[in-house]
């Protein structure tokens, strides 16, 4: 599926001027993630030059048109560019008005919009693609909640009454912070990175069996809140099956695909006695120190002599361990 923002939420989003719009900038839809300098385009090379793309004319490409030998280059190249109906030109504060002002004919002709940016091109260009790797990002939603604990993201799910709204109500008590509650939208803003969010009609509201709708954030504070966050760890809470073996050394790092993204998934039996808040954290916690390399199981068997190390670390026999 393929995702748009209107131009006006990124003029908003970054600080940019309008100079010229010969629409509402709400009915412009940006829907390319990628933005491209147009150097090759004035060069009279359009070899894959993307028109749908937001174009950046910087110091390179000013100088490149000013030093020009005749004005009737310049005008050429420029109506070669404009002709193709780019989405939308930025300048960045660079340019000088002597270029805006050869510019802005064409783009009253092709109807272009013209934008200025008070900032260098380099870091416009990043700060515009960071913004819309996030809107325009593939994205799915799930029935769970999303917390961040001790800087970890995680997305506790499971079946509907299984108690994941109020551990999370623990876990605020115990200083982490809420981000979204019964439906969370998962963004996948990178090969490796997804980020979660509430929808924002239902943002910081919790629902609590027996209680009703409680506003997080002014029963317990800003602090207690996150409008976006990573999503670390998995947390799935299941009803305690009698007849099911789980997962007592953490050996084997089960994942689960969200996205095509991996992310560790960590399955948690539901009790009565069980103080799920607490386990949730000791989960992050370890989450993180195997990211950064230490298993703490593999180090137990190791000091056991349980380890094969001619066969990449593995257990020996954990049957003996768990008898």
């Amino acid at each position: 599926m393929k995702y748009s923002v209107p131009l006006s939420k990124v003029i908003e989003a970054e600080g940019y001027t309008k100079i010229f719009m010969p629409v509402p900038a709400e009915e412009v839809m940006v829907t390319c993630i990628e933005v491209s300098r147009p150097g090759l385009m004035l060069a009279r090379n359009d070899v894959n030059f993307s028109p749908e793309r937001i174009q950046f004319i910087g110091k390179s490409e000013m100088l490149y048109l000013m030093n020009l030998p005749r004005e009737e280059i310049r005008h050429d190249c420029i109506n070669r560019l404009m002709s193709t109906n780019p989405l939308a030109i930025v300048f960045s504060i660079a340019i000088t008005p002597e270029l805006v002002s050869i510019f802005m004919p064409y783009a009253e002709k092709y109807k272009v919009p013209l934008l200025k940016s008070e900032d260098e091109t380099s870091f416009a260009v990043s700060s515009l693609v960071s913004y819309l790797n996030v809107e325009l990002a593939e994205r799915e939603s799930r029935h769970g909640v999303l917390v961040e604990v001790f800087g970890e993201g995680v997305l506790i799910t499971g079946d509907s009454g299984v108690g994941k709204s109020e551990n999370v109500v623990e876990l605020i008590n115990r200083g982490h912070r809420l981000v979204a509650d019964d439906s969370v939208e998962i963004r996948k803003v990178s090969k490796k990175t997804l980020v979660g969010s509430a929808p924002d009609n239902i943002r910081h509201f919790i629902e609590l069996r027996g209680v009703g709708i409680i506003d997080a954030r002014r029963l317990f504070g800003m602090k207690s809140v996150k409008n976006t966050s990573r999503i670390d760890l998995v947390v799935d809470l299941e009803a305690w099956d009698e007849t099911k073996a789980y997962e007592r050394m953490g050996i084997d790092d089960e994942t689960i695909d969200i996205l095509g993204v991996n992310v560790p998934l960590c399955t948690v039996p539901v009790s009565p006695g069980r103080n799920l808040a607490v386990i949730i954290e000791v989960a992050a916690i370890n989450n993180r120190q195997k990211k950064m390399g230490y298993n703490s199981a593999k180090e137990l068997l190791a000091n056991l002599g349980m380890l094969d190390e001619e066969n990449d670390n593995k257990p020996t026999d954990l049957d003996v361990w768990h008898q």
